[in-house]
């Protein structure tokens, strides 16, 4: 071959690798990860391309990538769960830093932590609250009966001293019954229920047990506003963040939102205002009911039909029932007196046809979710 074939024949080479380059011929990753081509042409086409390509693919793929990370987040907080609830947007920082933050260690402690959450949840049950808002117990102690904090609150729930005693909880030199995880609870109740009867809004009710009561009506003064979202700046730094940190632990724990993470009006808007309130027992209906403890596969349907109660009444009494009774070994039942005694009659027979509902398929989950309250006693 002449020198001026050869030297033609090297440019049409040239020409053509550049032409197959520029034209997308050439896949950036079949050179990335050693994937061999069907041709040495094309090979030595990728060995060139990569030089100048891959550094620029590589930058398009990590903020694509970064982008989809940004744009879950983003879905997860703004789009609804599926009870409808929608975090509040002014949350949303918050509560994504806070779930990458605490997300790990929340997550061993639903765990561990699930004797004392069924514990909890059937005392809040029987004061028909919320029963998320046993997640307090979570950013008040993480469940640590031996905690104390800094003005001497103590216990799983935090409680100060004389709230304790205005509670009916026993806190002298020889004794202390704010470690003791069934009786604080009784009292963290009662104080939730009469804040929530003050404020008549759950993040005001969580803000209150955090900063008192004083502070949340003086920022509502300042403020002009109820919405928790419009005075948060003029509450302590503490109880500010401490709502927060319940909306993220509610998050983590749930997977979403729920009643206990709206305001009044977000709660009226998103759930309506029927699923707000249940009506609590009235003092001469808890005077006259009695409790026993019982275990066993009981229904909730079952128990009301053998007593004569309507299961709208039986609930009131026994708020999520057959959840709780689900997961637990023991639930205090309370009925009305003379309901009492039929139950305890027809009890055997009660508990054959529960079992049977049950092997025979029937529902286990009847009862509504406990949901507001009113009452009248006090915490910090």
């Amino acid at each position: 071959m002449s020198k001026t074939r050869l030297l033609l024949f090297g440019v049409t080479v040239i020409a053509l690798m550049s032409f197959t380059e520029r034209n997308g011929k050439f896949s950036p990753g079949q050179a990335q990860t050693g994937m061999l081509s069907d041709t040495t042409e094309q090979k030595n086409t990728g060995d060139k391309a990569q030089a100048s390509s891959s550094t620029t693919t590589e930058t398009k793929n990590t903020n694509l990538q970064n982008a989809n990370l940004e744009a879950g987040f983003k879905d997860l907080f703004v789009m609804t769960g599926n009870n409808g609830v929608k975090l509040n947007s002014r949350a949303v920082s918050f509560v994504q830093d806070y779930m990458e933050k605490n997300n790990r260690k929340l997550e061993s402690m639903k765990s561990w932590g699930r004797p004392y959450f069924n514990m909890i949840d059937g005392v809040l049950a029987r004061y028909g609250l919320p029963r998320e808002l046993k997640y307090l117990a979570v950013i008040e102690s993480e469940l640590k009966p031996t905690a104390v904090s800094w003005v001497g609150a103590v216990g799983p729930w935090q409680l100060m001293p004389g709230t304790a005693r205005v509670l009916g909880l026993k806190v002298n030199r020889r004794i202390d019954e704010r470690v003791d995880y069934y009786k604080s609870t009784h009292a963290a109740a009662k104080y939730l229920k009469d804040l929530y009867n003050e404020f008549g809004d759950w993040l005001l009710v969580i803000a209150a047990y955090n900063g008192g009561p004083g502070n949340v009506y003086s920022a509502i003064r300042k403020s002009g506003s109820r919405n928790f979202w419009n005075l948060q700046y003029y509450l302590p730094a503490e109880t500010r963040m401490h709502v927060k940190k319940f909306i993220g632990t509610h998050y983590i724990f749930e997977g979403q939102g729920g009643l206990t993470t709206l305001t009044k009006q977000e709660a009226t808007e998103q759930l309506g205002a029927s699923s707000i309130l249940l009506r609590p027992l009235t003092k001469d209906e808890i005077d006259n009911a009695e409790s026993r403890n019982i275990s066993g596969k009981y229904h909730s349907s079952i128990i009301a039909k053998n007593v004569l109660m309507d299961i709208e009444a039986f609930n009131r009494y026994n708020p999520e029932f057959d959840r709780l009774m689900a997961n637990s070994s023991v639930y205090e039942l309370k009925l009305p007196s003379e309901k009492m005694a039929l139950f305890v009659a027809n009890k055997y027979n009660i508990l054959n046809e529960s079992v049977q509902l049950l092997l025979s398929g029937g529902s286990t989950e009847t009862s509504p979710a406990p949901r507001a309250v009113a009452s009248t006693d006090k915490k910090k």
